[in-house]
């Protein structure tokens, strides 16, 4: 005790007595207390880090616009069943998922707004890529996405007003339109690039799909994990949040599957609708809870919508995992059972072929023994 308050003397003294006590970027220095500037090392490599995967992200779409047909595209807007299905279960079914999850859950007001906010969000890009990997529609689905960001515009502010108004003013949550129109040039000018470069060369838009596709998969991946680390000092929040961000996801997929198939869509519309609601632009929550919260509000629940992309992208990599087995699997099967059927149909072609010969030859033996008969001539109706 006495030897550690002694070397503890020591150390101040020579500390004071040395200019290298404090750092060389100490803005004040009075002994061994020092001022140094604020480290923004981590908030310029979020910036860095945010305009790579922005680039990233827009390389991507304009791959995934590679296998959208003008015309299809064209004809969902036209007939926009699916598009309002979509709708319904976009500003619908989430907003009041949200809305029951955090009555269920009696969370805390301002967490109760944070989870309202990522059930009004329109649907995210990354639901394309998913869309593409379990052979939805995708002329749906990129039609899907931007719709629900363009209607985000309006539907976002009226069901953040009707929601949230049992834990705090709506007009206290501010909406970045900025952020939202952003979120939509980036997603409609490298997808019209890509149905162009697909409609005058359909052959380089394959390749270029199959190279965009895998690296959107692998993008979705390593944004989770950047966001993971870049925030890995806010994992600390209630447990209310970690379970309604695992529920909350998955009731989106499973309502929304259900919902277009009672609409009467097709499987594949079915599994991109799914998709679309379950896929929420998370970078956008993120933005507008940054921008309506103190400091302090934001250690209860800020990490939320990394919570929930988490979940999402988990949620929606087993469904993948499932389809690609049932794929394997199943529809193998369903395709050897029609083989069969076909070749027991060719077979059963082939004996009425026979017979049909053989019934055949007689007359035309008949014809030759009348041929004789009558001195060589064979009437028209013999031959």
């Amino acid at each position: 005790m006495q030897t550690s308050f002694f070397s503890q003397q020591f150390n101040a003294g020579f500390l004071a007595e040395n200019f290298t006590a404090c750092p060389a970027n100490a803005t004040i220095c009075d002994g061994t207390s020092c001022v140094l500037p604020e480290d923004t090392f981590n908030q310029t490599l979020s910036v860095v880090l945010s305009t790579v995967l922005t680039i990233m992200l827009a390389l991507v779409m304009f791959s995934m616009g590679c296998n959208v047909e003008l015309k299809n595209f064209l004809g969902h807007l036209k007939r926009p069943w699916g598009i309002f299905v979509g709708f319904l279960c976009q500003f619908g079914i989430m907003p009041l998922t949200a809305f029951l999850l955090s009555l269920a859950f009696n969370v805390l007001p301002i967490q109760a707004v944070v989870v309202m906010i990522m059930g009004c969000c329109p649907g995210g890009t990354a639901s394309n890529v998913i869309a593409y990997w379990v052979d939805g529609d995708m002329d749906l689905s990129i039609s899907m996405t931007t719709c629900s960001t363009v209607f985000a515009m309006g539907m976002m502010p009226l069901c953040l007003f009707i929601y949230t108004k049992m834990w705090t003013d709506s007009n206290a949550i501010v909406l970045p339109y900025d952020s939202i129109g952003i979120s939509l040039v980036s997603l409609i000018v490298p997808v019209s690039f890509g149905i162009f470069v697909n409609h005058r060369w359909p052959t380089k838009a394959k390749i270029i799909l199959k190279i965009g596709s895998i690296v959107g998969a692998v993008l979705i991946v390593l944004i989770a994990v950047v966001g993971g680390i870049l925030y890995k000092g806010s994992w600390v929040i209630t447990p209310k949040l970690w379970i309604i961000g695992t529920i909350f996801p998955a009731v989106g997929y499973v309502l929304g599957f259900f919902l277009a198939r009672v609409a009467g869509l097709s499987w594949q519309r079915c599994r991109t609708v799914s998709l679309e609601t379950g896929f929420q632009n998370t970078q956008l929550c993120s933005t507008i809870v940054q921008l309506s919260f103190t400091p302090e509000q934001l250690e209860l629940m800020f990490t939320f919508p990394l919570i929930y992309s988490i979940f999402q992208l988990l949620f929606a990599l087993i469904l993948l995992g499932g389809y690609r087995l049932y794929k394997k699997h199943c529809m193998k099967t369903n395709t050897d059972v029609e083989k069969t059927n076909t070749d027991v149909e060719k077979k059963n072609t082939d004996v009425e072929k026979k017979n049909t010969d053989v019934e055949k030859t007689p007359e035309k033996e008949d014809s030759k023994s009348s041929a004789k008969v009558n001195g060589g001539f064979v009437s028209d109706t013999m031959k």
